[in-house]
């Protein structure tokens, strides 16, 4: 079993990474950091090169989230998945077998999310594993 999280370096995200920390070590598991880097629409040079640039700046901010998850003594494997960010985070947690999957919260409201069609709206509805959506921090 594992906690996935879904992490992109969001208001939300650096929180959301805090508590699945805690999530893993509490049930002793590892976890999976997850970037969904959906591939562009139409194919060309320009848009593969701006593909590449979105899954070098996924590489990078998981990097240092599984800096975290080192110095906290929780094992962390990283995965940039080619899908929408609910999507990926979907595959990934049948393929690790999650308990939960954790994500941050741009403080939203659900109407707007709902519009939008935000990634925790969209895991809220389509996951069959649990979903742990964190509220960023309140300001002041």
């Amino acid at each position: 079993m594992s906690v996935v999280l879904g992490y992109d370096e969001s208001p939300g995200a650096a929180r959301a990474l805090r508590i699945a920390i805690e999530v893993a070590t509490a049930y002793g598991e590892p976890l999976v950091l997850v970037y969904g880097a959906a591939p562009p629409g139409p194919v060309g040079e320009e848009y593969r090169a701006h593909h590449e640039a979105v899954r070098q700046a996924g590489r990078s901010g998981l990097e240092r989230a599984v800096a975290a998850a080192d110095e906290a003594g929780v094992p962390a494997t990283v995965e940039v998945i080619d899908r929408s960010p609910a999507q990926a985070l979907i595959e990934a947690a049948a393929r690790h077998e999650a308990r939960v999957i954790v994500v941050g919260s741009w403080g939203e409201s659900p109407i707007r999310g709902a519009l939008l069609g935000s990634t925790p709206h969209k895991l809220l509805h389509l996951s069959t594993v649990p979903v742990l959506c964190v509220p960023t921090e309140a300001e002041g």
